[in-house]
């Protein structure tokens, strides 16, 4: 029983020591997961401004689409055509083929 008498304050210190190891860990494991939460907000931030920008950029685009169809009177269905088989528009005489430089038809 004497030896088990010694052994009782060897237990109680060492797990006295531990309450206070185990709480630095907790802290130490809640700083990183914050740590880690900032990094990943940041990058989450990041792309969403990124993709806010390509979406501003495709939006204008849609605009001068839109300009260009409702503004200059297009024959879209001419157009689509032109780009398909230019021959076949000059057979027809209608429409104007995309990217040879000549004027709209009035």
């Amino acid at each position: 029983m004497g030896e088990l008498g010694v052994l009782i304050p060897i237990f109680g210190t060492i797990f006295g020591c531990m309450i206070p190891i185990s709480v630095i860990w907790s802290k130490h494991q809640q700083k990183m997961a914050e740590m880690k939460l900032g990094v990943t907000a940041e990058q989450t931030a990041e792309k969403a401004a990124q993709y806010a920008s390509q979406v501003q950029r495709l939006e204008d685009r849609v605009q001068v689409l839109e300009r260009i169809v409702t503004d200059r009177g297009y024959d879209i269905a001419t157009q689509i055509e032109a780009l398909r088989d230019t021959r076949r528009v000059d057979e027809a005489g209608a429409g104007v083929p995309l990217g040879l430089g000549n004027k709209e038809r009035v």
